[in-house]
């Protein structure tokens, strides 16, 4: 087996993944009982969102998006050769992690923005104007649907976990690790 490396994940990207990790989490666990933490934890993750996005567009090989996301025809074909463990091994993303990702991003959005609408419609932040314009009821229905993308995002992070474990064991290689490190095996 070839044990040369290459970097793949940038500084930025790695940052990125990082940083959302803990934002997300401090997010949804904060959510009832903490409330300006959740707040600026939800500003903080929009704020990455929108790097990552720019990112990519302009960031290194690895890391922009023409380089992973591929249609759904491509990703249903991994997905299928994964469960039979005759999988392509990617350097950069796969395709079903390319998918992962821009379905991460805009879970992450719209609970993100739901957010910020139900912030505003109590009176509070940027679109604080919304409190005259809502009633409890809309406020209720805001916050159920900004709860059930919170929620869907928890069920996509599993997955993509779980991808994850698959692709380390399947190629032999420490995806985490690679993200910590940038690395990967050539």
């Amino acid at each position: 087996m070839d044990t040369t490396q290459i970097k793949v994940w940038d500084p930025l990207v790695r940052f990125f993944h990082w940083t959302l990790v803990a934002a997300f989490a401090t997010a949804y666990f904060t959510g009832e009982e903490l409330e300006q933490v959740h707040v600026f934890a939800g500003y903080l993750i929009l704020a990455l969102i929108l790097v990552r996005v720019l990112w990519g567009f302009v960031g290194s090989p690895h890391a922009r998006f023409r380089n992973f996301v591929r249609p759904p025809g491509t990703v249903l074909a991994y997905l299928r050769d994964e469960i039979r463990q005759r999988a392509a091994r990617h350097v950069g993303h796969n395709p079903a992690g390319g998918a992962m990702v821009v379905a991460l991003l805009v879970m992450l959005t719209l609970s993100c923005v739901l957010g910020m609408t139900l912030y505003g419609a109590q009176g509070h932040g940027p679109l604080a104007l919304l409190h005259d314009l809502t009633t409890r009821h809309t406020r209720h229905q805001i916050e159920e649907v900004h709860e059930f993308f919170a929620n869907a995002t928890v069920m996509l992070v599993f997955f993509h976990v779980a991808g994850v474990v698959l692709s380390s064991f399947l190629h032999r290689e420490n995806l985490v690790r690679a993200m910590f490190t940038g690395m990967k095996r050539a």
